[in-house]
């Protein structure tokens, strides 16, 4: 169940420039389809929607058993929104801005005795400029997997936390980013061309590679079509080291592990969105469009296939939001 904000600070109401705070963090979520049939409610799940008060909301989770399947020892949530006006770094660099930070961490996580990790954490940040414009710095400082293993052994992961590159300039969007778009084609094409790549893959890292290709083609007009709303999807892994179990292989991201299923670590979406009252999803029809840039983080996506079937995702985490007013 999610937690409500308890005691929002000043709003930011009465300023000349305003800011709308979104986030939402959780530390698990899927659905088991066998041996039982069963939803894996959303643990943990925090929300900060349609507010401009400063907020802090936290939740703390202790151990928890899936029908004897999926368990772990502990997990908490926080999502934050404050205002930071006056702040420079040692190289003078002017950090003033709203911020929303997101963090989700699961410890002592256990899959089937076979997939286990002390600890994972998932955290995103975005700062939106106090100067008019919409396109936010983000950061994904403190996301980690902490003694991640398979069947015992140990997967090193190495990630890349710069995935998304600096601020682009001008207030353009992360999706007309020739360099952004870059790292994120050659990704996806690296995965593509290893040895032995699978066809169930395919048509997933296809899709994946025509949305960068579209967003190549329309330069700076991200928004496309009516109701199109783009998104690029990616990983924050940069390289799994090798995992010395019979069958086990790599493509990517993407861990395939014979009789348990395939894992995704650290899926990123990077989209477009337009807010409604409610924030999140879709405007509607008539009122003008507010769009914000969001970042949604998964640290495990994972397809059971045998003995147990189903899929989970997570701890998992947003950030957005939408700022107004003059420069």
């Amino acid at each position: 169940m999610a937690a409500n904000p308890k005691s929002p600070m000043e709003s930011n109401s009465n300023r000349s420039h305003s800011h709308t705070y979104h986030a939402k963090a959780h530390i698990l979520t899927g659905q088991l389809e066998r041996p039982i049939q069963q939803p894996i409610e959303p643990y943990g799940e925090v929300l900060l929607e349609n507010t401009t008060a400063e907020t802090h909301i936290a939740q703390q989770v202790d151990a928890t058993s899936i029908e004897g399947l999926i368990s772990f020892r502990s997990g908490h949530t926080r999502v934050i929104g404050t205002l930071i006006e006056n702040k420079k770094d040692i190289f003078g660099a002017d950090h003033a801005a709203y911020v929303t930070l997101a963090t989700a961490v699961v410890e002592g996580f256990n899959v089937l005795d076979i997939l286990t990790a002390d600890r994972i954490v998932a955290q995103v940040s975005t700062e939106h400029p106090l100067k008019k414009g919409t396109v936010p710095r983000v950061t994904f400082l403190g996301t980690q997997f902490e003694n991640l293993r398979i069947a015992g052994y140990p997967v090193e992961v190495e990630l890349d936390l710069g995935i998304c590159g600096e601020k682009p300039d001008g207030d353009s969007p992360y999706l007309t980013e020739k360099g952004f778009l870059g790292r994120v084609e050659r990704q996806l094409k690296g995965a593509t061309a290893t040895k032995g790549f699978p066809k169930g893959l395919a048509g997933e890292f296809g899709g994946k590679l025509a949305s960068i290709d579209s967003l190549k083609k329309r330069g700076g007009g991200a928004k496309g079509k009516q109701n199109d709303y783009p998104k690029v999807q990616c990983s924050i892994v940069k390289k799994i080291g090798p995992i010395p179990i019979p069958g086990v292989k790599t493509f990517g991201n993407v861990i395939f592990i014979p009789n348990f299923g395939r894992l995704a670590l650290g899926e990123l979406e990077v989209g477009m969105e337009r807010l409604t009252g409610n924030g999140f999803g879709r405007g509607q029809s008539g009122s003008a469009p507010q769009f914000s840039h969001y970042f949604t983080l998964n640290m495990l996506e994972m397809k059971l296939g045998c003995p147990v079937g189903g899929s989970g995702k997570g701890p998992g985490v947003t950030s957005n939001g939408q700022g107004s007013g003059p420069g």
